[in-house]
């Protein structure tokens, strides 16, 4: 496999904010029934298509996987990613526009949860240095939000407040580069920002590059900084776009957009180092058709990792190797609806969420600790263009 050479070169300007954090007007929270103690609750961000509300709120019965609505979040645009605070008493988004108060720049917004109802207040909203922000990721103290600039191609941290608000940023890192694709990689397109176990390190899968860039992190400052750190590297035209660490926190594995790939890395996490160790199509053998991966996530054991497919419109399984993390695929199960830009398996490790755009429908699917595969539950609920999903266990 030839690497790509070039060298990601990330300029930036990081400072320490040491102002007041400043907070917006809260707006009316979000209409939302009453969710039981105990409920488990599930938040599906979504593309808004001109309407006005984003963010929509379930609880799910553990029995048997079924979603009921419970309410909406107040109106947002296009929230396409979502996380929720460590403390989990507030839920952050992107909002994936490409203008922000006159600036080329989407936004992250920030809301308070009712314990009582799941319901959600809106805090404030902030620049993401950006256009396209598509994936946050919150530090494990939950001090601050990074944020990945899609069409911006930058990387942000925001600090986060003691009652929940976005702050100004602490540091901007703008990407540069580009790789072989000229029509999708022609200039860099941050995708993800995931921090590594130890909490040293940001690891930023940029599409546009080929490049995982990996910054050193600093948590009291909120800064990021990559000087003296070499990138990780997929095969040219792969266009790297999320990635998981497995819990022996000695690999990591990355699911290529464009190739439908994954690549499995070994992962020095005393110098955040990486290299790869195998590529395994997320496709059956002999498909030819137009087709892009999306989300990436690995059981709670690490034995079994999943990607998801748009096109193909299927959910790739593998086997985790207890030896040498390498991967098996065991099967590839359709998601019941067209292009699963996103999944997520709940806390319980039963079921999985697909997250279908194109066909505007959550699809639930029964999940088995032994080997791995997904069954359809028969639960299908209706959601405008849903692109994220994370849950919430209620005390």
């Amino acid at each position: 496999m030839t690497l790509l050479t070039a060298t990601l070169n990330a300029i930036g300007t990081c400072a320490l904010i040491t102002a007041a954090l400043s907070m917006l007007t809260a707006s009316e929270p979000s209409t939302a029934q009453t969710a039981p103690s105990g409920k488990l609750l599930v938040y599906v961000g979504g593309y808004t298509k001109g309407k006005a509300k984003g963010i929509f709120i379930f609880s799910m019965n553990p029995k048997t996987g079924a979603l009921t609505a419970i309410g909406t979040g107040p109106d947002v645009e296009n929230a396409s990613f979502l996380a929720i605070h460590p403390n989990h008493k507030y839920l952050y988004a992107v909002n994936e526009t490409q203008n922000f108060e006159g600036k080329s720049s989407g936004s992250v917004s920030s809301y308070s949860i009712d314990p009582s109802t799941g319901g959600l207040t809106f805090i404030n909203e902030k620049a993401s240095g950006g256009a396209d922000p598509c994936h946050l990721t919150i530090d494990s103290s939950g001090k601050c939000v990074i944020v990945a600039n899609y069409t911006g191609g930058s990387t942000e941290v925001l600090p986060i407040g003691d009652d929940g608000s976005l702050g100004d940023p602490s540091c901007f890192v703008q990407h540069t580069g580009n790789s072989v694709d000229t029509a999708r990689q022609e200039a860099p397109h941050a995708h993800s920002a995931i921090i590594d176990p130890t909490g040293k390190y940001v690891m930023v899968c940029d599409l546009g590059t080929d490049h995982i860039v990996v910054y050193k992190f600093d948590r009291a400052s909120g800064a990021i900084d990559a000087s003296g750190l070499v990138p990780g590297t997929v095969a040219p035209g792969s266009g790297p776009r999320h990635l998981v660490f497995h819990q022996d926190g000695k690999h990591l594995f990355v699911i290529n957009e464009m190739k439908s790939t994954v690549t499995a890395f070994n992962y020095d996490s005393s110098t955040g180092s990486m290299s790869a160790y195998q590529t395994i199509s997320t496709l059956p053998a002999g498909y030819n058709g137009s087709t892009t991966c999306a989300e990436i996530a690995l059981s709670a054991d690490g034995k079994f990792l999943y990607g998801s497919n748009r096109g193909h419109d299927s959910i790739a399984i593998y086997a985790v190797s207890a030896v040498d993390r390498k991967l098996t695929l065991v099967g590839i199960e359709p998601t019941g609806g067209k292009v699963p830009r996103n999944f997520a398996i709940d806390p319980s490790g039963k079921y999985l969420i697909a997250a279908n755009q194109q066909t505007n429908n959550l699809v639930v699917f029964k999940r088995d600790a032994h080997s791995g595969k997904l069954t359809p539950t028969g639960a299908t609920t209706a959601v405008t263009a849903p692109v994220s999903v994370v849950y919430l266990q209620q005390k």
